[in-house]
């Protein structure tokens, strides 16, 4: 763990630096992005913006350490996937742990996600690519199961796996963003799962799955 300018963090200095990131998280649960400031992140901290600027840059700079940190553990998504079967109820259950594991991700990360999801709508390659990395975990092995099943014979030829998993992951990114707006439309939180994993398994197996 190095400073800015090169030097190696000690003990005490990777723990403020850990506070920092800490602090600068819950303040992006509560406030817009752009209102974060270094100051604030300090003083809640309990340090100086001096301190603050040893180990980042801006605000920025850190939001993108949280943004990788956040985008390596979105590897145990693939194991919601990997391996897993697709047939009768056992098709069910995965299509259901899925869903599952796949919004409580995004409950979990809310935060730094919707900054995420703000940098690449602005066009800024390194908050695109840590987005890629977090779908492409359950993107390739959902394509690899639809592979499977199409080898099988079970989905026609004609159909392109990785459309599939492609359409498939954004539309679980799509509802996991939204999950605090469908009360709006008279959804309760307990209904969306069952239903999207509905529409999981239909979409990977292209079959109602047997409950």
């Amino acid at each position: 763990m190095r400073t800015v300018d090169g030097r190696v963090a000690g003990r005490r200095g990777q723990e403020t630096r850990q506070k920092l990131l800490d602090c600068l998280s819950e303040m992006l649960s509560s406030s817009p992005y752009r209102d974060v400031k270094v100051i604030d992140v300090a003083r809640r901290a309990g340090t100086s913006p001096a301190t603050f600027y040893q180990y980042f840059p801006d605000v920025e700079g850190a939001v993108l350490e949280l943004a990788e940190t956040m985008a390596g553990e979105s590897g145990s998504l693939s194991e919601l996937v990997e391996g897993r079967s697709w047939s009768g109820r056992a098709g069910w259950q995965t299509a259901q742990e899925l869903v599952d594991g796949f919004l409580e991700f995004w409950r979990e990360n809310d935060a730094i996600l919707r900054v995420v999801d703000l940098g690449a709508a602005e066009g800024d390659k390194r908050f695109s690519k840590i987005r890629l990395k977090v779908l492409n975990a359950v993107e390739a092995s959902l394509a690899e199961a639809v592979s499977e099943l199409q080898a099988k014979g079970r989905i026609d030829k004609d159909v392109n796996p990785g459309a599939v998993a492609g359409s498939l992951v954004a539309m679980l990114a799509a509802v996991a963003s939204h999950q605090k707006g469908f009360s709006s439309w008279g959804v309760k939180q307990a209904e969306i799962k069952p239903n999207l994993a509905l529409l999981v398994h239909l979409g990977v197996t292209g079959r109602k799955p047997t409950k």
